[in-house]
């Protein structure tokens, strides 16, 4: 399906047609690191990158809410993603980042402020470890299963394979982010990528159409695209998008020196939305993508 454009003033891409109510699953907020501090032990020191910032972009583009990621620069002092979160109301909402020392009132507390997700992030450390992989969600699934919330997690095919018998007991809905990491030039036959598939079939899993430049080699990200139709297909009630904004981390290059900023990549939001309403095959699948999945796992 190929969405109604229109050309904003001052050039660049064209905006997608709106859909009310949709929404970003995938977005970050940084400070410039002087009233949140870094995390010490990060890969990379970003650029401030304010809601500000964001809401003038998701006006452009036709984005009515939000769900703020905590990066992981931040490591699990989710501050700065909560202040952001009290500035957006009911438009927001987050996924937070939680550790050993984060306690059952700090859940809750996150809870009322609009937190409904806590993040697993394997990929950005290079932790490929099946067993360590396990660990991680099912104790992360552990402490939030009482709130509602689900597991979210960024890591490879090969692990999420690896995991494919354990998966179905997780006590909590689990959102892959960025595509599982497949590689787009490798096609829908790759090793791991049917498991996925299978995995958005059953319901228990969602998977972020997001960052296709994590993925993609190719202009545009066009291979990309059999990757996301094929994904859309298994389970459409199970799909969400995200912009991955401001683009952090290795997905810029990489990294430079803690001491240095590590640029965010250069990236066409607007573009991005108009993609991923071209892997869609109707405007119901559409509002799903954008909308009603958005709508139901994050409780807007």
């Amino acid at each position: 399906m190929n969405a109604t454009m229109s050309t904003p003033r001052g050039g660049g891409s064209a905006v997608p047609a709106r859909y009310a109510g949709a929404c970003d699953c995938h977005v970050h907020v940084f400070d410039d690191g002087t009233r949140y501090p870094w995390d010490p032990i990060r890969t990379y020191t970003p650029a401030a990158a304010t809601l500000d910032e964001l809401l003038a972009l998701h006006a452009r583009i036709g984005v009515d809410r939000m769900v703020i990621v905590q990066p992981s620069a931040y490591g699990a002092d989710n501050r700065c993603t909560l202040d952001a979160l009290a500035r957006l109301g009911k438009a927001g909402r987050a996924v937070a980042v939680i550790d050993e020392s984060t306690s059952d009132d700090a859940l809750r507390a996150m809870h009322a402020a609009g937190v409904r997700g806590v993040r697993v992030n394997l990929e950005t450390t290079g932790q490929h470890d099946p067993a360590h992989a396990r660990e991680r969600l099912f104790w992360a699934a552990r402490r939030v299963a009482d709130l509602g919330w689900h597991v979210q997690t960024f890591t490879n095919l090969a692990t999420l394979s690896a995991l494919a018998d354990a998966l179905p007991k997780l006590p909590v809905a689990l959102v892959v982010d960025h595509f599982g990491r497949a590689q787009a030039a490798q096609g829908t036959d790759q090793p791991g990528f049917a498991m996925l598939c299978d995995a958005v079939a059953s319901g228990r899993v969602y998977v972020k159409l997001s960052a296709p430049y994590r993925i993609s080699q190719l202009p545009d990200y066009t291979d990309a695209a059999a990757l996301a139709r094929a994904l859309i297909a298994a389970n459409p009630d199970r799909v969400l998008w995200g912009s991955d904004w401001p683009h952090p981390g290795s997905a810029a290059g990489k990294p430079k020196p803690l001491d240095q900023i590590t640029p965010f990549r250069a990236e066409d939001d607007a573009r991005a939305m108009a993609r991923c309403l071209e892997w869609v095959a109707s405007p119901e699948e559409a509002r799903k993508l954008l909308v009603d999945n958005p709508a139901r796992l994050y409780e807007f």
